[in-house]
């Protein structure tokens, strides 16, 4: 898993972050070296002596004035410029044909549903990306402010209900890179994590195929309980892409993290969360119902074939 730093950008959209926040440190560096050493210039060169008398007091110096405004308005010119130049290197293609976004992006408290509506594929938290090839994205939002950030892969937005905005999604070097929400959304804001999984096109097209299938039915004696169990307990109310109140589960055993990035996708930890979410993410919406268990390792059993 690749280290989270827009310093180490895998896209042309997250370079041109890079450049231009690289620009504006070193603008900042050079303006705070230029007013500490004047501040410490003028506290040693003018500082009180004994017996000295109170020197000379002067209302203001033009010039100077003058002097200031002009490198402030440098300042202000030397990044404008190139933050034009990164928002058009940021923004997505134009063109007369529209043929819609090649992701859906959707911000809920706190996960993130993901849609590829081209192919029909509906998932979770981990966003699939064929190496080198931009994706356009739609983002919105489902409840409240969210704002999506992948720092190595592109720019952060913000997502405001009513008023979907579009980015490019891209990565020119296969690993995972992590991102979250960066907008304080509620309780559960520190673990609304996300994932961009860039892979080759031949492994992209394979992930896709996958997600079209459903998965295999259950076989084990478990397996079968955990099927009856889950539909006994009207899982589907909150989790079938109708409704889309929690995550859809059709291929949960596929992903590599559960609750947005919370915990890894391991029997073991699926158990846990079934056992006792709130322990695990404070404030989430979905419920304790206080299974037992052998009624746990049912729903697991179950849950785990669906890939």
């Amino acid at each position: 898993m690749q280290v989270s730093s827009p310093f180490n950008p895998v896209s042309p959209q997250g370079l041109a972050t890079k450049s231009l926040l690289e620009l504006v440190l070193w603008l900042g560096a050079g303006v705070f070296v230029i007013v500490a050493g004047l501040v410490l210039v003028a506290a040693i060169r003018f500082r009180a002596r004994p017996g000295a008398p109170e020197p000379p007091q002067v209302e203001g110096r033009h010039q100077w004035e003058y002097v200031w405004i002009a490198g402030a308005v440098a300042v202000l010119i030397a990044i404008f410029i190139p933050t034009v130049a990164m928002m058009r290197a940021a923004a997505p293609p134009g063109g007369s044909e529209d043929p819609g976004p090649d992701i859906i992006i959707i911000g809920h408290q706190w996960w993130w549903e993901i849609r590829y509506p081209h192919g029909g594929i509906l998932t979770a938290n981990e966003v699939h990306l064929p190496v080198g090839r931009p994706m356009v994205t739609r983002l919105e939002s489902a409840d409240v402010i969210h704002d999506f950030w992948v720092p190595q892969v592109g720019r952060k937005e913000d997502l405001t209900p009513g008023y979907p905005t579009t980015v490019v999604l891209q990565a020119d070097r296969p690993g995972t890179y992590l991102g979250a929400c960066v907008e304080f959304c509620g309780a559960g804001h520190a673990w609304m994590r996300i994932s961009v999984i860039a892979e080759s096109s031949q492994a992209f097209d394979a992930w896709l195929a996958s997600e079209r299938q459903p998965p295999p039915p259950p076989a084990t004696p478990e397996a079968v309980a955990g099927e009856k169990l889950y539909a006994s307990l009207s899982c589907d109310h909150c989790h079938a892409s109708t409704v889309a109140v929690g995550p859809d589960l059709t291929h949960i055993a596929a992903r590599q993290t559960l609750a947005a990035g919370r915990i890894a996708n391991t029997p073991d930890t699926l158990g846990r969360w079934l056992a006792d979410p709130q322990a695990l993410k404070p404030g989430v919406l979905m419920p304790d119902f206080r299974l037992t268990p052998d009624q746990i390792r049912d729903l697991v059993a179950y849950l785990e074939t669906r890939r």
